[in-house]
């Protein structure tokens, strides 16, 4: 099974790290970022040691998606991956979010937790969709909030490994069984927090054209 990895830093080079361990996956193309100021980011260098094909991050589209695709994997990816390129791959596309989805939607959802006092969090793979943090849940997993723990602490100690391990065993289903449907979220009890001090995500190809406006 052929998997487009997209992601950056710490986290997306240890989920290819599990994802290279896994009999009968290759990680055959990497979507992440060059340069994180002066330094390199840890998935290109680690994609590059192996001499992994790469896409620069913020270019990955319909038009730049590789052929041969089974499952595009998102880890830190802040590209949203838009609907036609999703389409590209035989089984679409699937990602980590540090929160019991449908709670907490949105790119600051482990500060927001804490702020609101939650003693409760944890991390969801779920299928990629349009609407941002969304699609239907696939692997989820609960951990406590401890008295006086930071975001990056809870990041770093927890939610992070979690998220590893979740892809991991997401991508070995895919493996296993092809299509994974997985459940709707229950919109009723959805919540949405802004991004605190970042920018917006950017997301190519969103709107998908109806057929009959080109050909």
């Amino acid at each position: 099974m052929n998997v487009l990895l997209c992601g950056q830093k710490w986290f997306g080079a240890a989920v290819y790290r599990a994802l290279l361990g896994i009999d009968g996956v290759k990680v055959s193309h990497v979507s992440c970022p060059v340069l994180f100021g002066d330094r390199l980011d840890k998935l290109q260098v680690a994609s590059n040691n192996d001499r992994v094909k790469i896409i620069q991050a913020g270019t990955l589209n319909a038009a730049t998606m590789p052929e041969g695709i089974d499952l595009i994997v998102a880890a830190h990816s802040h590209d949203f991956i838009g609907e036609a390129t999703r389409l590209r791959a035989r089984f679409g596309g699937i990602g980590y979010h540090p929160s019991l989805l449908p709670l907490h939607r949105g790119r600051d959802s482990i500060e927001w937790a804490i702020r609101m006092g939650d003693k409760v969090t944890g991390g969801t793979v779920y299928r990629l969709s349009n609407k941002t943090d969304g699609g239907a849940i696939i692997k989820q997993e609960h951990v406590f909030i401890g008295r006086g723990c930071t975001a990056p602490e809870l990041w770093r100690e927890y939610l992070a490994p979690l998220g590893v391990a979740l892809i991991a065993a997401a991508v070995k289903e895919f493996r296993d069984t092809g299509f994974v449907a997985g459940r709707e979220q229950d919109e009723s009890i959805a919540t949405w927090e802004p991004s605190i001090g970042r920018q917006p995500l950017y997301k190519p190809d969103l709107i998908m054209l109806p057929a009959y406006l080109y050909g």
